[in-house]
């Protein structure tokens, strides 16, 4: 189960965060400088952002309420009552607001999840997929043998394909996994969010100065380390 203290903790941030945003809406939203540096750079549209697969908080700034917790949902997020920020503008500040709600969502989906958070262990009992817990491993030889086996050889999936998919801080992530009914995959493929966005720099920088750069960059938020092919 979580530690003791973990419930106090996110009841903590449940009630600061909220007004750490505010601060940041209060410093940045209306800021006239901040404003004329991101309104109407980095723009890109509805069809362009689909065309080159765009997906998260860039594709929701061009009004598409794409968000795979609400289109596919999983881990739960059907029982969560929260909503799809979009804006329409498709540029810097538009990305920026889309940013800003999704973080009062994200205390929203955090409050209720804590609410229905059920004590006790958290952890399946299957062997075939599970490893003995840790406290057993050093008692039982059967737990040892058990752990090492799982570990080493794995667990044999039937043969077949399947695509899943969640939603990332930047956007769609899947992982494509076929197997060949041994106990390593046959193929194993990722699909990551910023690879799309990386692809669409050359369209978001078009026309703007150098220095634009570093605030298109920030609202895509790509991370080099899921393009790197």
């Amino acid at each position: 189960d979580v530690p003791a203290e973990f419930e106090a903790a996110v009841k903590q941030i449940i009630e600061v965060f909220p007004k750490r945003i505010d601060q940041y809406e209060a410093l940045l939203t209306k800021n006239p400088i901040f404003m004329d540096r991101t309104k109407g750079i980095g723009k890109i549209d509805t069809q362009t952002a689909l065309a080159w697969d765009v997906t998260g908080p860039t594709l929701r700034a061009t009004g598409i309420a794409h968000d795979v917790r609400k289109a596919n949902p999983y881990c739960g997020y059907e029982q969560y009552d929260f909503e799809i920020p979009t804006q329409t503008t498709g540029d810097i500040y538009g990305r920026y607001e889309v940013r800003v709600e999704e973080m009062r969502q994200s205390v929203r989906i955090v409050e209720q999840a804590l609410n229905k958070l059920p004590y006790g262990p958290v952890r399946d009992n299957n062997p075939k997929f599970v490893p003995p817990p840790r406290s057993e491993i050093g008692v039982s030889m059967e737990a040892l043998i058990h752990h090492f086996k799982l570990w080493t050889e794995g667990f044999i999936p039937p043969v077949g394909a399947v695509y899943a998919t969640i939603e990332s801080p930047r956007g769609e992530m899947g992982l494509f996994l076929e197997s060949d009914g041994s106990p390593k995959p046959y193929r194993v493929h990722y699909r990551t969010p910023s690879v799309p966005l990386l692809q669409i720099m050359p369209i978001l920088s078009k026309g703007c100065f150098v220095a634009d750069l570093i605030g298109i960059i920030g609202s895509i938020d790509i991370v080099l380390g899921d393009t790197d092919r």
